[in-house]
Parts: C-alpha cells; sequence; structure tokens
C-alpha cells in the first residue's frame, strides 16, 4: 500500500489564555490517501477549522506530527511553510476572499503570478480553469459584478491555480443558495478526477459531507468515523 498523502500522528492543539488553556486536538491521528475526497463534521467551536489551519500550514499544532505529501509541517521553518501554502496546497475558505479592485481573472491568476510563473501562462491556465467553472464569459468582471456562486466558483479556480496537490475547503458553500451551493459541491467533488487533487473539507452541511469518500466526525480533539 502506498503512503498516505495526509499523514498526522497524536496531533495536539491547546490555545493558552490568562483564564485557562484550552486543549482543541488531543491526540488526533489521521491518514488521508491521495485523490479522496475527505469531509469533517462537527460542532461549531470543536476544532475543524483550526485542524485545516494546521494542515494548510496557516497554524502549527502544540504537538504531534503532520506531513503532507514530503512536507513535515511541524518541523518546518516559515520560510518553508510560505513555499508551501503557496504551491502545494490551495485553500477554499466560506468568503471568497476576491480581491475587489481586480477582475476574476486577475484574481485566479495572481497566485502562479506572484510565484514567478510568466504572466501569459498564468493568465492562460488561469482562463482555463474559469472555463472549468463555467466563468469563461465572466473573465473581465469585477468581483462585485459576479453573483455569490460565480464568486465562488473563482475562488475555486485560484486555488487550483498552483496545481495544488491538496485542497482545503472551510465551510465552501455556506454562504450560497440552494442552486449555487449545488453547483459549488459538483465542482469540489470532481477535482480529484479531473485535476489529481486531494480534497479535505469541513462542513456542517451533512448533505454535502455525505457525498465524500470518507466522513468523520471531530469530537473531544479527536476524529471518529461517521
Amino acid at each position: 500500500m502506498s503512503e498516505p498523502l495526509v499523514e498526522c500522528r497524536a496531533l495536539e492543539k491547546t490555545f493558552a489564555s490568562d483564564a485557562e488553556d484550552l486543549r482543541v486536538l488531543q491526540g488526533l491521528d489521521l491518514d488521508i490517501a491521495a485523490g479522496s475526497r475527505v469531509a469533517i463534521t462537527g460542532a461549531s467551536g470543536c476544532g475543524k477549522s483550526t485542524l485545516l489551519s494546521i494542515l494548510g500550514g496557516l497554524d502549527r499544532a502544540s504537538g504531534g506530527t503532520v506531513r503532507v505529501g514530503a512536507w513535515r509541517l511541524d518541523q518546518a521553518h516559515e520560510r518553508d511553510l510560505a513555499e508551501y501554502r503557496s504551491g502545494a496546497v490551495g485553500f477554499v475558505f466560506q468568503f471568497h476572499y476576491l480581491l475587489k479592485d481586480f477582475s476574476a481573472l486577475e484574481n485566479v491568476a495572481l497566485p502562479a503570478y506572484m510565484r514567478g510563473e510568466a504572466k501569459a501562462e498564468a493568465y492562460g491556465r488561469a482562463a482555463s480553469l474559469m472555463n472549468d467553472m463555467g466563468l469563461a464569459e465572466r473573465l473581465d468582471h469585477l468581483p462585485s459584478k459576479l453573483s455569490g456562486g460565480e464568486r465562488q466558483r473563482a475562488a475555486i479556480a485560484r486555488a487550483l491555480i498552483n496545481k495544488p496537490s491538496l485542497v482545503l475547503a472551510d465551510e465552501p458553500t455556506g454562504n450560497l443558495d440552494a442552486a449555487s451551493s449545488r453547483q459549488v459541491r459538483e465542482l469540489l467533488f470532481s477535482l480529484s478526477g479531473r485535476y489529481g487533487t486531494t480534497l479535505v473539507l469541513v462542513t456542517h452541511d451533512h448533505s454535502l459531507a455525505a457525498e465524500a469518500d470518507l466522513r468523520y466526525i471531530l469530537a473531544d480533539g479527536r476524529l471518529e468515523p461517521a
């Protein structure tokens, strides 16, 4: 059996304050095979977003080991984490975080351009991804001229522009109406087949989670099969 793309062992995360120490993750173990689509549910405040932040190199665990592909995130220096975030992982949040003064195409192309890719190549791949997302007629639109679903589809394209092996999605349909939610859901769950990308999402939407290959509940700092 091949090694998992994501491997966490005895993962711990504690938030310290003057009042008390809050242990959010407590000895959490997780293995995710490349190409899998994984959903994590759980009560608000249970640590779902914290886990995604650790997997995305946005936050550090308090203890344990975290490996994504060749990256040992628990041991990585900040400069290496910056490289990891810019190329190995893509993020889709509940809010799209598109830059309001840039066109949809510019927003999607920007991460590739910032990594040093030639402008023509970055914009060409961005246009291709937007076409895949059903946004071929929206390339020059500012985010304010896009619907909520279109903005989120542009955010998915942006997450894919640097060809990440892992996409992390935090409540990706939380701000969308039913029709837009279905579109985004279909796109997210097609990523592994279309782009060879592994998907890990956290959500309160049990109908969204039900479509994943693997489903977990995060409770008391640990993951249990759903």
